[in-house]
C-alpha cells in the first residue's frame, strides 16, 4: 500500500484506474443494466481474473466499489476485494422504466431518446447522474497516488467528461467496453490539469497499455 506505481514514484495527486466490471447476460444481450443486480456470465468472471494478471504490479492506496455484484466480483477476482471499499454514489444510472431494454426497443417509442440528454423516466436525470460524479470527483480529487475504482459504463463514461470539465451529453463520446481499464489524471500532476491518461484498454491488452502509460509519465 506504500509504493506509488511501478516506478517507485512518490505518492502524487489521485491517479485513478477506472474498471468496468466483466461481462453479464445483458452487457451481453445490449440491455439497460442500472440496479438489476445480476451476476458475471463465465465469460466475465475470465475476463475479471485477466485483470488481476495485468494489475498485480501497482499498488493501490484506495480501492472503491460499486454494491453492486457484478463490480463487487469483478474487483474480488481481481484480487482487490479485501481491501475494497463499497461506495454506493459508484451505482450504475438508475433507469427506471428502461430497466431491461435496448436501446433500439425504448426508440420505437422515442427516435430521439438519448441517455446521457434525456435519463430515464422512473429513474434517474441527467443532472441527478452529474450530480453523483461531481461528488465523487470531488472526494476523489482529495486522495493522493493511485486509486481503484469497480464500477460501471454509463457512470464511468458521465465520471469520465465531468473529470475534465465536458457536460453530461458528451459522456456519449467516451465508450466502455466490459472488464475494461481507463485511467483519469493530470497533465504534469498538476490539478489544475485534470486528463484522461488511458481509455478503454481490454483486460487481455492492459500489460502493454500500462507500461505505455509509464513511459509517458517519465517523460
Amino acid at each position: 500500500m506504500g509504493r506509488n506505481d511501478v516506478t517507485g514514484a512518490p505518492p502524487a495527486l489521485a491517479r485513478l484506474y477506472f474498471v468496468r466490471h466483466g461481462q453479464t447476460a445483458w452487457s451481453l444481450t445490449g440491455q439497460h443494466t442500472g440496479r438489476t443486480d445480476i451476476p458475471l456470465t463465465e465469460q466475465g468472471e475470465e475476463e475479471a481474473r485477466k485483470l488481476a494478471d495485468r494489475l498485480r504490479a501497482t499498488t493501490f492506496n484506495r480501492v472503491f466499489t460499486s454494491p453492486l455484484q457484478r463490480a463487487r466480483r469483478t474487483c474480488e477476482l481481481a484480487g482487490l476485494g479485501e481491501i475494497a471499499e463499497v461506495h454506493s454514489d459508484l451505482a450504475e444510472w438508475d433507469y427506471g422504466d428502461y430497466e431491461g431494454q435496448r436501446p433500439q426497443e425504448i426508440r420505437k417509442a422515442r427516435p430521439d431518446w438519448n441517455v446521457f440528454r434525456d435519463g430515464a423516466p422512473g429513474g434517474e436525470s441527467a443532472v441527478q447522474v452529474c450530480e453523483r460524479a461531481d461528488r465523487l470527483i470531488v472526494r476523489l480529487r482529495t486522495l493522493k497516488g493511485n486509486v481503484a475504482i469497480f464500477s460501471h459504463g454509463h457512470l464511468g463514461r458521465v465520471l469520465a467528461a465531468r473529470w475534465i470539465g465536458l457536460p453530461t451529453r458528451q459522456a456519449q463520446q467516451f465508450l466502455l467496453g466490459t472488464a475494461s481499464l481507463s485511467i483519469l489524471g493530470y497533465e504534469h500532476n498538476r490539478a489544475e490539469e485534470p486528463a484522461i491518461v488511458l481509455w478503454n484498454a481490454p483486460s487481455n491488452e492492459i500489460s502493454n497499455a500500462l507500461v505505455g502509460c509509464m513511459s509517458e509519465k517519465l517523460t
